[in-house]
């Protein structure tokens, strides 16, 4: 059968046709790509925040491509250097500390990839780096440690409240947060008095060697200990221990997280109250990833809902906490 060079034309322009359509469709179904930087494992939280993004990304069909920076900001920049050299769809990260991101943001916007920040927030001098950030309300989470604390202290002797604190990683928003916010709400007691602070790390095993030296500085000073997370305050109750002391009772025990350990270190009368902060984080993250890959246009912040949860609540809800 002989085909004319017009014939043949045609059948090739209609090929072409058919593959720019396939092309097309073939883009549409193609799922997102997510690099996706996390701090670490330091705490119960963040392992919590870890398997609810992975099973998001799973549920949602996007394909994550997870780097653990291990509490290093450099391991950090090198992942999300990696994630634009790779022409990931949208990267996401929970940066290790606030400040130190303009470079390789502005790398990324350069390269036409869009940045969500988790958890935490970055001090950038252009907010057009970054799309949105989804996260906890960290000053907000000092101020409802304190205003606990203001309404226990009408219950306590006369005179001054010792508090020492185990704040998070230096640099980190939650610890620059959470110290301000904390310190913004006691001011309306003057017997409330800070005599020791120092960070902890978020981590356990830091939590305690720190409250070990509290305890051998001013042991018989403290009435307060606030850890600025559940896993520090673990280590810590245990320092307290070790010295001879009761915990939640001879020294209050206030925390922030809402973890399982923390509450049933409350259960156990060891700890008073922690303040929820919830690292539930990857449905909500994977559904503005895909809306911001869409050309939707998604809020500048956008604020977690959590809770208070002292003592005497804690096994009554005990049974419903996730992580």
């Amino acid at each position: 059968m002989k085909m004319t060079r017009r014939t043949l034309l045609g059948a090739a322009i209609c090929m072409g046709l058919g593959w720019g359509v396939m092309s097309s469709a073939m883009s549409a179904d193609k799922p997102l790509t997510m690099g996706f930087s996390q701090v670490g494992a330091e705490s119960e939280w963040r392992t919590a925040n870890t398997v609810s993004i992975k099973d998001a990304a799973k549920k949602a069909g996007v394909n994550l491509k997870f780097a653990d920076a291990q509490q290093k900001q450099e391991n950090q920049v090198k992942a999300i250097r990696s994630f634009i050299a790779q022409k990931v769809d949208v990267i996401a990260f929970s940066p290790v500390v606030e400040s130190g991101w303009d470079t390789v943001l502005r790398e990324a916007k350069a390269a036409k990839i869009p940045v969500i920040l988790t958890d935490r927030a970055v001090n950038v001098t252009d907010k057009s780096l970054y799309v949105t950030f989804i996260g906890s309300d960290f000053v907000e989470e000092g101020r409802r440690a304190a205003r606990w604390l203001l309404e226990r202290a009408k219950t306590m002797p006369a005179g001054d409240i010792n508090i020492v604190e185990l704040q998070g990683t230096v640099g980190s928003a939650p610890a620059i947060d959470r110290k301000a916010g904390f310190e913004q709400e006691i001011k309306a007691n003057p017997n409330l008095k800070i005599i020791r602070s120092q960070t902890g790390d978020f981590t356990r095993a830091k939590g305690k060697e720190v409250m070990e030296a509290f305890l051998k500085a001013d042991g018989k000073k403290i009435n307060v200990l606030y850890a600025h997370n559940d896993d520090m305050a673990i280590g810590a109750i245990q320092a307290i221990e070790e010295a001879g002391l009761k915990p939640g009772k001879d020294i209050l025990v206030i925390s922030i997280d809402g973890v399982k350990g923390a509450f049933e270190a409350m259960m156990a009368g060891k700890l008073n109250v922690t303040v929820e902060c919830s690292p539930l984080l990857g449905p909500q993250l994977m559904s503005i990833a895909k809306d911001v890959k869409a050309g939707k246009e998604v809020p500048k912040r956008i604020t977690t809902e959590e809770s208070v949860f002292p003592a005497e609540v804690a096994a009554k809800e005990f049974p419903n906490r996730k992580y």
